[in-house]
């Protein structure tokens, strides 16, 4: 699992970007990639899948 960490989400659009901890590079995440309610700052791991367009957080869990 990779770490970062929930730079912004927003719950009513569904969707929001996760900093990732080694790389620093933004990751899309999107609600129905999360059993959680993301915060911002949140501390997540997730693994990094890819889409259509590019590399996104799935599974993603707070810690």
């Amino acid at each position: 699992m990779e770490k970062g960490t929930v730079k912004f989400f927003n719950e009513d659009k569904g969707f929001g970007f996760i900093t990732h901890d080694e790389s620093n590079k933004e990751l899309f995440v999107h609600k129905s990639n999360t059993k959680e309610i993301l915060f911002e700052n949140d501390k997540v791991e997730f693994v990094i899948e890819n889409g259509n367009r590019g590399e996104y957080a799935a599974k993603v869990k707070i810690i």
